[in-house]
């Protein structure tokens, strides 16, 4: 690593261990820490980018999750955008009030327009410092922390996806059924279109019968004050509950696609995280689970990669990399993390979604390298 290398910026949650094992990966790499600014702070007070010094710097942006502060600032940040969209929303008076519950889900259409908000608050401020070099362009992160948006800009580029719905504004979830038998969904995720970490998610099959609730699976549950995510995956069978996790996830705005038969390994369903740095797959963790939701946080577990090579095809391996190259040339990013699914018997592959902040692997390496020290050693190239 070149000594004389730019310092490095961080816009992360101090403390938070995204942050702790990449200034870990600096040490490493014989580079200074790198100077964290806060998402709080950067929420609040945007101008506290421009008190640095106009020097070179390599800025990463990094998740803002897993802080109840900057939750609250960017639910601030966006409650004047919610008004009149249908979403829930809460006054920045009573969220004042309200007390910090583990888990819960709050308003999360108002959260995201706060996070917009920020965003463009970020790229107003890189505009005025041209020799800061960003490693993921806001704007990136915007269209990547928007499934309606990045599903739809991947099909029209060719790269194989789930096909999904468009439901209009504010749709019930009777009519999310009439469009779901209409399109012969026997299945479908309804999906936060801006979650991330399985949350927000539900896997639902409708019942046959015009009016049939049908089931579902999820993650959300509900509690005296409302909706939280949970680790631990439920079936819903009562129809009046099926509908409020439905109607919950539509009102917020969902992604609805078709859940789609998945490869196996060993007898469980799998998919594939793929995280591609400067353009390229650079590590892949596979994710097995008996239920066809997989992520690692909700019972899925890693799978063994020489058996993955083993059963997938070649040509459908490399067919599948070649979309997440694809996926990667689409935004702005030094990295991005792509889930990936094969379809059953490797009958094909589709991506199901790509994510901004897809880099926390620990303990995966390659070429003795972890996550962070192979995209840093990208970062300086």
């Amino acid at each position: 690593m070149p000594s004389a290398a730019p310092p490095f910026l961080i816009i992360g949650n101090p403390g938070n261990r995204r942050v702790t094992l990449f200034q870990e990966a600096l040490g490493r790499a014989g580079l200074p820490p790198a100077h964290v600014v806060a998402w709080e702070t950067v929420a609040r007070a945007p101008d506290v980018l421009l008190e640095l010094p106009d020097t070179e710097r390599i800025v990463r942006i990094d998740a803002a999750g897993e802080d109840a502060a900057v939750e609250r600032a960017f639910l601030q940040r966006g409650y004047t955008d919610a008004l009149g969209t249908g979403c829930d929303t809460v006054t920045p008076e009573a969220l004042a009030a309200l007390p910090d519950e583990h888990g819960r889900v709050l308003c999360p259409r108002q959260h995201h327009l706060g996070f917009l908000r920020v965003l463009e608050d970020l790229s107003a401020r890189f505009a005025l410092r041209p020799r800061w070099r960003v490693l993921s362009s806001p704007g990136a992160i915007a269209d990547l922390f928007d499934k309606r948006i990045t599903s739809r800009r991947y099909a029209g580029l060719g790269i194989p996806v789930p096909p999904f719905l468009d439901l209009p504004p504010g749709a019930t979830p009777e009519a999310l059924r009439q469009a779901l038998r209409a399109a012969d969904f026997r299945e479908a995720f309804v999906k936060l279109s801006c979650g991330s970490s399985a949350s927000c998610l539900a896997m639902y099959r409708p019942g046959r019968a015009e009016g049939a609730g049908g089931s579902l699976l999820t993650s959300l549950h509900r509690g005296a004050t409302g909706w939280f995510n949970s680790l631990k995956v439920r079936r819903v069978t009562d129809a009046r509950e099926v509908d409020a996790v439905l109607a919950f996830l539509l009102r917020e705005g969902s992604q609805v696609e078709e859940a789609r038969p998945k490869a196996r390994l060993g007898g469980d369903v799998f998919d594939c995280r793929v995280l591609t740095v400067r353009g390229e797959p650079a590590f892949t963790v596979v994710r097995q689970s008996r239920l066809p939701i997989t992520n690692l946080h909700l019972g899925g577990y890693r799978g063994d990669l020489d058996a993955f090579h083993a059963a997938v095809p070649p040509r459908e391996r490399e067919a599948a990399m070649e979309s997440c190259r694809a996926v990667a040339r689409a935004h702005d990013c030094l990295h991005v993390g792509i889930d990936l699914m094969f379809e059953d018997f490797f009958h094909g592959h589709r991506v199901l979604e790509a994510n901004a902040f897809g880099d926390l692997l620990p303990g995966l390496t390659r070429d003795g390298l972890s996550v962070y020290d192979w995209e840093i050693r990208e970062a300086l190239r």
